[in-house]
């Protein structure tokens, strides 16, 4: 079957009948409109935080490999405008009145990229913000910062951010995400075909929905984001509110939009994500 920031999408537990037996009244249900809502908040940070890496990632390669590199993600559409000052390089990459990607997700406004000059450093600080941004209608603000490595442990480079971000659904919904999320990419970097870019997502979160509910977040399972797929393919993700966990598998691998929700009590139901059908 798709953060992932990062990163930071729960789901919204309804209230139970008061028909039920103490015991059903413990296993609260989960609403499967807050859950495409909250889902759909993790591919919005998630794409914000690629997309900035991604700009990075092409200025960090032409520039320790001394040869000119392009990454073909970002279409001509896109327009990056690059300032550069004694001590930093500030980008604002602008999708216009609307955008589209190759993985058919639809971009407007500015994202701003900012960090040090040194292109050499092993490691530096990404700052990221947003103006009159939306992600297939939904209007985004907020900020995130990126800790990236140029090599980790396993020799992959990896991104450690800490984001805050707010939505406003076109038909008025709210809700407000944040968390701290680990992106290490595994397979791609450098080849200059975008297609072939793939991350492993890890961390914990919170989404506060339009009633002010707020839910945890926890990847117990790395979420895998292959970016040839506009959703993430597999990993688990488990959501709490008070005394009640739920969890959401992305699948095993195939790009499609369902992910599979076992409820508190232990049953399980296929629920479609991000208000997309195949």
């Amino acid at each position: 079957m798709t953060t992932g920031i990062a990163l930071v999408a729960i789901l919204a537990l309804a209230s139970c009948s008061t028909d039920e037996t103490p015991e059903n009244q413990v296993q609260e249900s989960f609403d499967v409109a807050e859950l495409q809502a909250s889902d759909e908040t993790e591919l919005i940070s998630e794409e914000i935080l690629n997309i900035s890496e991604d700009v990075y990632a092409t200025h960090e390669i032409s520039a320790t490999s001394k040869t000119v590199y392009s990454s073909d993600y970002l279409p001509e559409c896109v327009t990056i405008t690059t300032v550069v000052t004694d001590t930093s390089v500030e980008k604002t990459i602008d999708f216009g009145s609307g955008c589209e990607l190759p993985n058919g997700n639809t971009l407007s406004g500015i994202i701003f990229l900012s960090y040090e000059k040194d292109m050499e450093m092993a490691s530096k600080t990404l700052s990221i913000f947003l103006t009159d941004f939306t992600f297939n209608g939904v209007a985004v603000a907020g900020t995130a910062t990126l800790a990236r490595q140029r090599s980790n442990e396993q020799g992959n480079p990896q991104s450690d951010a800490i984001a805050e971000f707010s939505a406003t659904w076109p038909e008025g919904g709210t809700a407000t995400f944040s968390g701290n999320r680990t992106r290490e990419w595994v397979e791609g970097y450098g080849s200059g075909f975008w297609a072939d870019n793939v991350f492993l997502i890890t961390g914990q979160g919170t989404f506060t929905n339009r009633l002010g509910n707020v839910y945890r977040k926890e990847v117990k399972v790395a979420l895998r984001r292959e970016l040839a797929c506009r959703f993430l393919v597999s990993g688990v993700l488990a959501f709490s509110r008070n005394e009640a966990t739920a969890s959401l598998d992305f699948g095993d691998g195939r790009c499609d939009a369902k992910g599979l929700l076992t409820y508190p009590d232990g049953h399980t139901e296929e629920v479609f994500l991000r208000r997309f059908r195949p």
